[in-house]
């Protein structure tokens, strides 16, 4: 049975009464704890404050010891107490129902640069070295999840409390950028995913220029159409346009080859045509360069999708492909 509204009433009114010390107070006793080295110790404490603050629903309390405690542990490389209470700072924003603004968002932007970024060990030697690497490798992997479990909450937060329908742009970039920076094997799709729905083609142009530096043959081409084509599958052209200016720009400074490719010429050709309403010539440039666009399914998919935004043509299965995939990566 649920509680009676007036019994609800009462209950508020309970939690509004609780008298709290200030959050300084605490912050600073378990700020000797930390210099102790106690830092599961100054994690209890971090918890079990914050939630008392919560019981009393004083939220903006509770968000000063959760980001408080999150940037100390980050900053000590306690990357796994850090994350959680990263994560439980964005439940709280969401609990308080705080409103994705800039001044939050300054906040999420202050834990996430205390997310340690280490660079991996380059060469191997003797036996120590290859342990050494192991324990990297290691290290670096629970770096990516723990900032990105905090990111992800962060994006369904703001797509709830925020202006933008696929989270804030500005979360997107952070999360991008950790992902491609710190994580052993890049997973490039993942890494555009989120470049795609921030706001910086720029970065993203460069991230790329940095990628084709160092990925095998072949990767080059399709790392850049594959960007292109998830811009425009959002409606995107303006970026997508963006993206190829600023590589063309890194390709005069003598910092890119761009790759010589019929993948590439199609994506030039395809930009083109999507400035005008020329449908015909869009599947006269699928049917001409097909071999090329069946490097990867995913291509097709995108092209369905771009089809859709820019000349209204309907796919046949909406739910299905490659943005079910990225659905359930988000997740």
């Amino acid at each position: 049975m649920s509680p009676h509204p007036l019994q609800k009433t009462m209950s508020r009114a309970r939690s509004s009464r609780i008298v709290l010390p200030p959050v300084q107070e605490h912050i600073m006793k378990i700020d000797d704890v930390i210099d102790d080295g106690d830092y599961y110790g100054a994690q209890q404490m971090y918890k079990s404050v914050s939630s008392r603050y919560m019981a009393a629903e004083k939220y903006s309390e509770a968000l000063e010891i959760l980001l408080s405690g999150a940037c100390t542990q980050l900053k000590h490389e306690q990357v796994t107490c850090g994350a959680e209470l990263a994560v439980l700072f964005v439940e709280t924003l969401v609990k308080g129902k705080v409103p994705c603004d800039d001044n939050t968002l300054g906040r999420v932007r202050k834990i996430y640069k205390n997310f340690p970024q280490i660079p991996l060990p380059q060469q191997l030697g003797e036996d120590d070295d290859v342990q050494q690497l192991s324990e990297a490798l290691g290290a670096a992997k629970t770096r990516v999840e723990g900032c990105s479990s905090f990111l992800k909450a962060a994006l369904k937060w703001s797509m709830e409390f925020g202006s933008h329908r696929s989270g804030s742009p500005e979360i997107h970039i952070m999360l991008a950028t950790y992902v491609y920076s710190e994580s052993p094997e890049v997973d490039m799709t993942r890494v555009s995913y989120h470049f795609v729905r921030g706001n910086n083609p720029e970065m993203f142009a460069s991230i790329l220029v940095n990628f084709v530096g160092k990925c095998y043959p072949g990767e080059d081409d399709m790392a850049i159409a594959r960007a292109v084509l998830m811009y425009l599958s959002l409606g995107n052209l303006r970026d997508a346009n963006r993206l190829i200016d600023e590589l063309k720009k890194h390709e005069e400074r003598g910092e890119l080859e761009f790759p010589d490719s019929e993948l590439i010429e199609f994506i030039i050709y395809l930009l083109l045509t999507l400035q005008r309403d020329a449908l015909p010539l869009f599947n006269m440039l699928r049917a001409n360069y097909k071999p090329s666009i069946e490097r990867e399914p995913a291509l097709n998919e995108f092209l369905d999708e771009i089809a859709e935004k820019f000349y209204g043509v309907r796919r046949r299965n909406p739910l299905q492909g490659i943005f079910g995939d990225f659905l359930k990566m988000m997740g």
